[in-house]
């Protein structure tokens, strides 16, 4: 999990650990997970009133939002802060990745991954849905969203001015029905923008991490992402609502430190809503004014909810969830693919036999998820830190340090 860091609220209580945004995403990711399989499994459960999966992606938006440059401003240190990150992201997303390239001996690659050097480029920056390339495993698209998110947060936090949270929020939910009316498909076509951002990617990375040239690197990466987003995505509007609902969810971290105010999460909100209802691509049934606007008042209230009992003692179950959530999230649909292979198809199995598939698949899911948390995730966070730990127990090298705005 990401390390929460201390946090003063309202009253003045210091909150050591976070445990309520570990029950939002445990609560994320089992709707995903849901969303997912229930199709397969129970599809009479499932709810077309709302969007389960986007419900479970917004919640993990808006817990984003609200720690993420918050942990960055409790550091003080962009390399310590990417260091993180990279334990943090990247060693159980290659093994899911090979387990897939591996498994396709037997279950094919989603047809939607190119087979060329673009779609290598696209899994190594993790910006697969901002250079509209198709991922291995379907539900690495939001990453796309939160490493741009990461380099625009640490581009502000450059220039010194993080704290306008607020007014970003609105300015993409701007952004959002603006694209939504003008654009119908990316303006960068063709696979050199995932290999170009590949590249900068990789040599800004470098420089965030070691200090070298870090200013730079950061106004670079950050305007990199901006481009994409609004210029690279598959659905435009899209990408610019989700970096509304992150800044939203930072604006309410800003709120809950006494530094902002509501009135920019309202606006942000009511933007976010309207987004889809003039857009050119607008034609899916979870963006339909009514489910749309549906999913997005049940993720903002479950994350409100949150909020308000955030002093109160958290059910195990949902904080140990939200402990495997990275590892249910990025495990659950290769999973899923494998075991429909070996029963053929789930939903040809009577009703009984789709019960137990279910209660099967939840079992396997998530002990391998625990599993992966504590083999993989646990140990490459650790090293992590450590790494971070001797980094900041360096000497500064002069010039190569951002100072910590403010």
């Amino acid at each position: 999990m990401i390390a929460t860091p201390q946090a003063t609220d309202r009253s003045g209580t210091k909150v050591a650990r976070l445990a309520w945004l570990d029950a939002l995403r445990g609560i994320g990711a089992m709707a995903v997970v849901a969303e997912h399989a229930l199709p397969w499994l129970m599809p009479s459960l499932r709810p077309y009133w709302f969007s389960l999966g986007m419900y479970g992606v917004l919640v993990f938006f808006l817990v984003s939002g609200y720690i993420i440059p918050a942990s960055l401003e409790n550091r003080g240190d962009v390399g310590a802060f990417w260091t993180s990150r990279v334990f943090r992201l990247y060693p159980l997303y290659l093994l899911v990745i090979a387990a897939v390239l591996v498994m396709a001996f037997w279950v094919p690659v989603r047809p939607q991954v190119p087979r060329d050097l673009s779609a290598v480029a696209a899994h190594m920056s993790m910006l697969l849905d901002v250079v509209h390339t198709g991922a291995l495993a379907d539900p690495m698209w939001t990453l796309s969203y939160e490493m741009v998110f990461y380099l625009l947060v640490t581009a502000l936090f450059a220039g010194g001015v993080h704290q306008r949270s607020g007014t970003l929020a609105i300015a993409f939910g701007v952004v959002a029905v603006a694209a939504g009316l003008v654009l119908s498909a990316p303006l960068l076509p063709g696979p050199w923008p995932a290999v170009a951002a590949c590249v900068l990617f990789l040599a800004g990375l470098a420089c965030l991490i070691t200090g070298r040239f870090r200013t730079v690197a950061a106004y670079a990466l950050g305007l990199m992402a901006l481009v994409l987003l609004v210029f690279g995505s598959f659905v435009p509007w899209f990408g610019a609502a989700i970096l509304a609902v992150m800044f939203t969810g930072t604006a309410l971290y800003r709120w809950e430190r006494g530094t902002g105010g509501l009135g920019p999460v309202v606006a942000a909100a009511a933007l976010v809503a309207a987004a889809p209802v003039w857009s050119i691509q607008a034609g899916w049934w979870w963006v339909q004014p009514d489910v749309w606007i549906t999913t997005i008042v049940l993720a903002g209230g479950t994350f409100a909810l949150g909020m308000v009992l955030r002093g109160r003692r958290v059910p195990g179950v949902l904080t140990w969830l939200g402990l495997i959530s990275y590892s249910v999230y990025l495990v659950h649909h290769p999973l899923l693919k494998y075991l429909n292979a070996l029963a053929g198809d789930l939903r040809s199995l009577t009703p009984t036999g789709r019960a137990v598939a279910a209660l099967g698949y939840l079992v396997v899911l998530l002990t391998l998820s625990w599993l992966t948390y504590r083999f993989v995730e646990a140990p490459a966070q650790a090293l992590g830190r450590r790494i971070s730990r001797r980094r900041s127990s360096s000497p500064p090298q002069a010039g190569r340090d951002i100072p910590v705005p403010g």
